[in-house]
């Protein structure tokens, strides 16, 4: 097992050293904000574990090995004041198949209008990203499981939004040497493109024609952007001390089509079969000028909470330059 671990963390650092800087501009940024406190607090390395209802962001096919109806909410302050918020839900359909619903939502308050020159109009306006998404998994054998999620994109600004529909594809495997390989790809779909009446303008079609309507009624052409592809591959394998403790190793690579190639790494451990858990992490690993440093955090699940399992969880996120960032999550297994 330890063999086959460093083959595949070999392959992953060779890909990473060696690939293609990619660094640019996409839209719909906050689809690559990561969610749950377990995820993040594990530096975002998630994609082999995938075992609540974040997997929906992570890896889709992880829901069908989750077995369990979940109802799932996160919230996050963000960098600038800006709110993060995630909620699930998840339903078994039978014991190789689950469905889930997912909402994510970015946040924030009115802020003033001001023109060239800083004058101030006494305007506000607002702005919001929201993604609505359903999953589907379906375990093919008792060790590889599919999934998919279909979701809504919408961000606006102001009197301008930008619609759209995207896809996430995933794998999971169980292998019989112990450990878990997971892969996803996210975000595929079409681009997007800014439209609205704030885009609307008087315009002069001929400035050298007297008399003609100087104000007809023009809209400003807004360019079409990609969306944040990501293509992750996971690894990750638990460790049991005695009946009631366990520790978990997890490494991604990730390639986005916005950025650099990158690795995250993590460690989950279990305290009297989870009912305390203690996580840590360090993300864009190998990723030159890295916002986030590390993320820590930890959780605790009590058992009967209206004859439903509570599980409450806390993370930092230490960053550079943008301030520190937290997430908590508060979930109910039924």
């Amino acid at each position: 097992m330890k063999q086959y671990n460093k083959y595949l963390i070999i392959i992953f650092t060779f890909n990473l050293l060696f690939g293609v800087d990619k660094a640019g501009t996409t839209a719909a940024k906050f689809l690559s904000i990561g969610v749950g406190s377990n995820a993040v607090g594990m530096g975002g390395s998630y994609t082999s574990i995938a075992d609540d209802a974040t997997a929906m962001y992570w890896n889709p096919a992880g829901l069908s090995f989750h077995q369990t109806k979940e109802v799932y909410f996160n919230h996050s302050n963000w960098i600038a004041d800006i709110s993060f918020d995630y909620s699930g839900i998840t339903i078994p359909i039978d014991n190789k198949s689950s469905l889930g619903f997912n909402i994510t939502s970015v946040t924030m308050d009115e802020m003033e209008v001001t023109r060239y020159g800083n004058e101030n109009t006494g305007e506000t306006f607002s702005a919001a990203d929201f993604a609505f998404g359903s999953t589907y998994s379906m375990s093919l054998t008792d060790r590889f499981s599919v999934g998919i999620n279909g979701k809504y994109i919408q961000q606006s600004i102001s009197n301008s939004h930008a619609r759209g529909f995207a896809l996430d594809l995933g794998t999971l495997f169980d292998t019989p040497f112990g450990f878990r390989l997971g892969t996803s790809i996210s975000n595929f779909g079409p681009k997007l493109k800014m439209t609205g009446d704030d885009l609307l303008i008087g315009a002069d079609v001929d400035e050298n024609m007297e008399g003609n309507n100087e104000s007809v009624t023009s809209t400003l052409s807004t360019d079409y952007f990609d969306l944040p592809l990501v293509l992750r591959i996971g690894i990750s394998d638990q460790f049991k001390f005695g009946n009631q403790h366990s520790i978990t190793f997890s490494m991604d690579a990730v390639s986005p089509n916005d950025n650099a190639n990158y690795l995250n790494a993590g460690i989950k451990i279990n305290i009297l079969n989870g009912l305390i858990t203690l996580y840590g992490g360090l993300n864009s690993l190998l990723l030159e000028n890295a916002e986030s440093e590390f993320c820590f955090g930890g959780g605790l699940r009590i058992p009967q909470i209206l004859n439903n399992a509570l599980s409450i969880n806390y993370t930092h996120e230490e960053m550079k330059f943008l301030g520190n960032s937290q997430q908590i999550s508060i979930s109910f297994n039924y």
